[in-house]
């Protein structure tokens, strides 16, 4: 099971919205890129937009970002696009055998250790913020501009 790739396309488009400001970012632009079709932009944009990280103006009026970095960690990213209900990471098998000693016990043993997986998750993307993330995107597109 792998996370929803609309989290890294969120955090993508937001990226892309604080390094280039001055753009017109629409759809279309932020689609070429994340690589992917400006309608899942215009969908990712729509569930930022709802989760007040990201204004976007009607017809081809290109979007922006609602906070400031500062103001945005990861797991607002995270939660803004549906990624995974919450407290839902992971999903535990449905009817195990109830007369196997294993599969009788095997949910209950299981689901704490997983809650507590998930907590850590969520964790490490609560303390990341945006602007972090922004800034060391920045030193390494310049990084890559000054080798060329």
């Amino acid at each position: 099971m792998q996370i929803s790739s609309r989290f890294s396309i969120g955090v993508h488009i937001l990226s892309l919205l604080a390094i280039n400001p001055a753009e017109h970012n629409t759809s279309e632009w932020i689609a070429g890129s994340v690589g992917t079709n400006p309608v899942i932009i215009r969908r990712v944009l729509g569930q930022l937009k709802k989760a007040g990280l990201a204004n976007v103006r009607a017809g081809s009026g290109g979007a922006t970002l609602a906070r400031e970095l500062e103001e945005i960690s990861l797991l607002d990213v995270y939660r803004a696009v549906d990624v995974v209900e919450e407290g839902n990471l992971f999903h535990i098998h449905n009817h195990p055998n109830p007369a196997c000693e294993v599969g009788a016990n095997i949910e209950q043993v299981l689901r704490l250790l997983l809650f507590k997986a998930q907590d850590a998750m969520e964790g490490v993307l609560a303390a990341v913020t945006l602007r972090e993330l922004v800034d060391v995107l920045a030193l390494e597109i310049k990084k890559k501009n000054a080798a060329h």
